[in-house]
């Protein structure tokens, strides 16, 4: 690792919880072990991504619950809530909730926009206000008033036998300085540093321009950049990066067969942005921990960073990400400089 990069100080992995629509609860007890194992090889983080009327986890707020009482160390994450599908004062109710049952190791990630496939769902999602539903910063702004405890009622006091708050209940006094902000564009890594918010930065940025060649780790550099120039804590704020990695040390022949085709069959896509969106793609990064470290010295968004939280592909089985998680922890973690949590 070049010594201008910063040593890793956490790491990561972020997984999609994909099942069987037929078996469901084999989908989701794997994933539970998965954070287990995480836990076991001394991770920092586990987190889950989100996704509606698919075959992934749904609820993750409802799966991390079900995580904080198999795990006692390792901080529960989503990346990330797309807040469209959510109303933010009962999601505030219920991140509260579990972050507490979890004794404060909650990591809360969001993001703004419609709904995917809009059109086709919101008669069902919004049935009453479909068109004029706010999918901007607002709904952030909102979710992030009620976690940190701002008022949600201009009504408080004892009701009969009833007593009722102005704000959110249950409120956990360190959820709000652990709430994170997804964002792929130079716009939303600034607001979320204006907000305080911490901010995840994937594998998907917005090339912002169509004269703007530059590549992936330079736009991301960009973002983790203008973040941190608009955060209260400056060069302090913290930011994850969530790269795709899969170390191939203890990996079978057949596994490492595997797990080059699922990245030459994606690689295409890095080579210009895509779609309307300008949408860039970062390559998965396959090798030896060695390889993979090396590769990561040289990326310019990583050298500004000191925490990460690898993206397990999708589609891959049970033993494959055993496999990619223990070389994680004890091959390719510390040739970043990284030491397992105790």
């Amino acid at each position: 690792m070049p010594p201008t990069s910063r040593p890793l100080r956490k790491l990561g992995f972020l997984t999609i919880g994909l099942f069987d629509g037929d078996d469901p609860a084999r989908g989701h007890e794997s994933t539970l072990e998965i954070i287990e194992l995480g836990e076991r090889l001394g991770f920092d983080s586990a987190w889950v991504r989100h996704r509606h009327l698919q075959y992934g986890i749904s609820s993750p707020v409802a799966v991390l619950a079900a995580a904080s009482q198999r795990t006692r160390r390792i901080e529960l994450g989503t990346a990330v809530i797309p807040l469209g599908w959510e109303n933010p004062l009962r999601l505030a109710e219920d991140l509260a909730t579990v972050d507490l049952l979890s004794g404060g190791r909650l990591n809360p990630g969001v993001s703004v926009g419609p709904p995917m496939h809009y059109d086709q769902v919101k008669e069902a999602l919004y049935p009453d206000s479909a068109d004029t539903e706010d999918f901007g910063y607002e709904r952030v702004r909102r979710l992030l008033d009620f976690v940190r405890g701002k008022s949600a009622s201009d009504f408080s006091g004892i009701e009969g036998f009833e007593v009722f708050s102005d704000r959110v209940q249950p409120h956990s006094p360190g959820l709000g300085r652990r709430l994170w902000y997804g964002g792929g564009s130079v716009s939303s890594a600034r607001w979320a540093g204006e907000h305080g918010m911490n901010f995840l930065t994937s594998s998907v940025v917005k090339a912002e321009g169509p004269d703007d060649t530059r590549d992936f780790a330079e736009i991301q550099l960009s973002h983790v950049r203008a973040f941190r120039a608009a955060h209260p804590d400056g060069e302090s704020a913290r930011v994850s990066q969530g790269l795709v990695a899969i170390p191939t040390d203890s990996a079978t022949p057949e596994q490492r067969a595997k797990y080059e085709e699922f990245a030459a069959k994606r690689l295409p896509r890095t080579a210009s942005p895509q779609g309307p969106a300008r949408l860039l793609f970062a390559p998965d990064l396959v090798g030896t921990s060695e390889e993979i470290a090396e590769r990561l010295g040289a990326h310019a968004a990583f050298r500004e960073i000191d925490e990460v939280a690898f993206a397990l592909p999708f589609t891959f089985e049970h033993e494959d990400y055993v496999q990619i998680l223990t070389d994680m922890a004890t091959r390719l973690g510390p040739a970043l400089g990284w030491h397992p949590a105790g």
